[in-house]
């Protein structure tokens, strides 16, 4: 199987909250803090409302941010990447051939599927982010997940 796509910031964004579960967590305390913030400004207290409710937007956006900036700043993550899937192997190449990975899907540390990305994890921490619109078919994404299932069981 062949596969290819242009990586997005929002590619890395999704592996992210995938494999850090605080990540998953920051809306919710966001909007919990921006709640108590309302509720200060609505007792007199306008300072600390204040300052809880730019807190808030600053937890909620720095994950995100965080994301695009990391992805700006790495050197080949906008490039156009390759990958071939053949055996229980996955070889992933840049097309100008910058960067090159390849690893045997059963020596993965674990995998994910979220709307976006089947997210493979390795031992060594590193993660990488192959978006559905790098298949040609549905057939494609479900051949991939079942080698995925089959090396590795479940997703994480």
């Amino acid at each position: 199987m062949r596969l290819q796509w242009r990586p997005e910031p929002a590619d890395w964004a999704d592996a992210v909250r995938t494999m850090v579960p605080f990540t998953r967590w920051t809306p919710w305390f966001a909007a919990a803090l921006g709640v108590f913030s309302v509720v200060l400004i609505a007792l007199g207290q306008p300072l600390p409302g204040v300052f809880g409710a730019a807190c808030a937007v600053l937890i909620f956006a720095l994950p995100g941010v965080g994301a695009r900036w990391a992805f700006r700043r790495n050197p080949v993550a906008g490039r156009t990447v390759t990958a071939e899937v053949v055996g229980g192997r996955i070889s992933m190449m840049t097309v100008d051939g910058t960067a090159h990975s390849e690893f045997a899907v059963a020596e993965l540390a674990g995998w994910a599927e979220t709307e976006r990305n089947f997210v493979l994890r390795t031992a060594g921490g590193g993660v990488h982010p192959v978006p559905g619109r790098a298949f040609d078919s549905t057939a494609d994404i479900d051949a991939f997940r079942d080698l995925l299932s089959e090396a590795l069981g479940r997703p994480a």
